[in-house]
């Protein structure tokens, strides 16, 4: 079971927040906080705040193993490069929609952003900071998106038509699309590397789907908003229902449930420290309390 490891942070600025992750190694944890146009940067150890940088409606984090740049993904038409230590936005870039979910692949240096509410995924070299493709996706509301570190495909979720898009990285064009019809608004979206296995989940069903687009198992859950993938441990936590859900993915099969904690009816992101395996969530209060953030610990 997760234990809170010490009592919720406030962060400064009411506005609620949108995605999460945590940078293990430099023992970071970075969060859009939306409303407030600012990147919330945590100690992962500690819990508590570091900082905050303004980079504009920020939705959509990640970050560069190597350098410990973040990007965000924002509502602003920007995709932006923040030096964490320096607190400052060091390069920006206009793709001129509206961003919300993002990946980055190191191995070809490309960040990937889709679309809030619309029908695109722009790429984005890293390293010129320019607008290399746009590509169009079937349907429309894209969700989260992850990227196989093996094949460099991205695999993206479409909310509006139950499938995932899949993206050729030498094409940058969608190759092919598995259906998921049992999943209704697809959100969460994660890829076990070392299972090849997409796991899905909307409308209170998860599955779990290899990349040929096999499907290989479902379980009814609870309604989450995101969820995120400790590779080391197989373990998936998902935020929603008032708190954190985790699961264990089994190879070629449907998740098991592992427990349930409440923290609080608006947790609806979170993200998994692969190190220590603790668990990061934030929420903005629904009773105006103000907005937190929380960090939990498994017990052995």
């Amino acid at each position: 079971m997760l234990t809170p490891a010490a009592p919720p942070q406030p962060v400064p600025v009411y506005s609620g927040f949108d995605y999460v992750t945590v940078d293990a190694q430099r023992r970071r944890v970075y969060a859009a906080h939306g409303g407030s146009q600012r990147l919330l940067i945590v100690d992962a150890d500690s819990g508590k705040i570091v900082g905050q940088v303004r980079v504009g409606q920020v939705r959509g984090v990640a970050f560069d193993p190597v350098t410990g740049h973040v990007f965000t993904g924002s509502g602003n038409n920007e995709v932006s490069e923040v030096d964490p230590v320096a607190l400052k936005v060091v390069n920006h870039v206009d793709v001129g929609g509206s961003v919300d979910a993002i990946a980055y692949d190191p191995s070809n240096g490309r960040i990937y952003a889709d679309e809030d509410d619309g029908a695109r995924v722009w790429v984005v070299d890293a390293k010129t900071f320019k607008v290399v493709k746009t590509i169009a996706i079937p349907g429309h509301k894209p969700e989260y998106l992850a990227i196989n570190p093996k094949t460099h495909e991205v695999y993206q979720n479409i909310d509006s038509d139950s499938e995932i898009a899949v993206i050729d990285p030498k094409t940058m064009e969608v190759s092919r699309t598995i259906k998921t019809p049992e999943v209704k608004h697809n959100h969460p979206l994660q890829y076990d590397a070392a299972y090849d296995q997409i796991v899905i989940a909307g409308g209170g069903v998860m599955s779990t789907y290899s990349p040929n687009g096999t499907k290989q198992g479902e379980l009814a859950v609870g309604r989450f908003d995101q969820c995120d993938l400790d590779q080391t441990q197989h373990v998936l936590a998902c935020a929603g229902d008032g708190g954190i859900t985790r699961f264990r993915l089994q190879r070629g099969a449907a998740p098991q449930l592992i427990d349930k904690t409440a923290v609080d009816p608006g947790v609806h992101t979170t993200a998994i420290d692969p190190a220590t395996h603790a668990v990061f969530v934030v929420w903005g209060d629904r009773d105006g309390k103000g907005d937190f953030v929380q960090k939990f610990t498994p017990s052995p």
